[in-house]
């Protein structure tokens, strides 16, 4: 039984889960707009080229489950997944995820999104596993920290490790779908990598490496 990792923004959805958050708490007025929504676009610019920092990026991102209930975050959740996400959740993804399944593999979700996030997003691709950022809680509330090894660039390397340590599992014929360069140390990893709808950055490592390069849109 071989994994099927896929990462999530921009690759089994036509869009940013993390940024469509901000933009949904922005439309919300949860928080205040305008600086709110320039600090989103410039956390997003610096993932794109590659020199974002997870912590600050996490600081940030992490205030709105700080300051407010974790039941009102629970429906703010629930609106956001039903306006956002649903919509950009692209078919051609639920398919390669079902074939995985179809064969016996296990399917991963693996992202840099914190699961607060992206719980319900895996959910409803159905799939049972999701590595992400887990943001820290205490007492029924977040603290704005995050617990642990961030999932990102070589965190993610070091969060599936744990995973396959617990489950008793390894890489042999695992295959893992991305769309960024960020993911280049986990790609590295894996047997099969699989560039979908890559950035530039990625596009040309795949054709250096003669990886697939696909598009699920």
């Amino acid at each position: 039984m071989a994994l099927a990792l896929f990462d999530l923004d921009n690759t089994l959805l036509d869009g940013d889960s993390d940024y469509a958050w901000g933009q949904f708490l922005v439309e919300r007025g949860i928080v205040d707009g305008q600086a709110y929504e320039a600090a989103n676009q410039r956390f997003y610019d610096l993932y794109k080229q590659g020199q974002l920092d997870i912590y600050e990026f996490a600081r940030f991102a992490f205030t709105p489950l700080k300051e407010n209930d974790y039941e009102q975050l629970l429906a703010w959740r629930q609106e956001f997944v039903a306006e956002k996400i649903t919509p950009i959740m692209l078919e051609k993804g639920r398919d390669t995820i079902a074939a995985h399944a179809e064969r016996g593999d296990t399917v991963i979700i693996i992202t840099a999104t914190n699961s607060f996030v992206t719980q319900p997003i895996a959910t409803a691709f159905g799939v049972k596993h999701l590595i992400a950022t887990v943001p820290e809680m205490r007492e029924g509330r977040f603290t704005g920290e995050i617990d642990g090894t961030p999932c990102f660039r070589e965190g993610k390397v070091q969060r599936l490790q744990q995973w396959l340590e617990q489950h008793d599992m390894d890489l042999s014929g695992s295959t893992f779908y991305s769309d960024s360069h960020n993911d280049l140390p986990l790609l590295e990893q894996v047997d099969n990598p699989v560039a979908v709808d890559a950035d530039e950055p990625l596009v040309a490592t795949a054709n250096h490496r003669n990886w697939p390069i696909i598009s699920f849109r």
